[in-house]
């Protein structure tokens, strides 16, 4: 038996789709820097206090 395809989104909708993955990508990106910055900044000053 065959399936029915899903609706594809309208060309705008896409678009709106695209841009928010986009955003949501930054954002991921940002706080995994943020955390590889703190474990360092931690590190550094483990090692400093040792």
């Amino acid at each position: 038996m065959m399936q029915a395809e899903p609706p594809r989104p309208s060309p705008s909708e896409a678009d709106d789709l695209r841009r928010r993955r986009r955003g949501r990508n930054w954002a991921v990106m940002l706080v995994l820097f943020a955390l590889a910055a703190l474990f360092y900044a931690i590190s550094i000053v483990k090692m400093t206090k040792s």
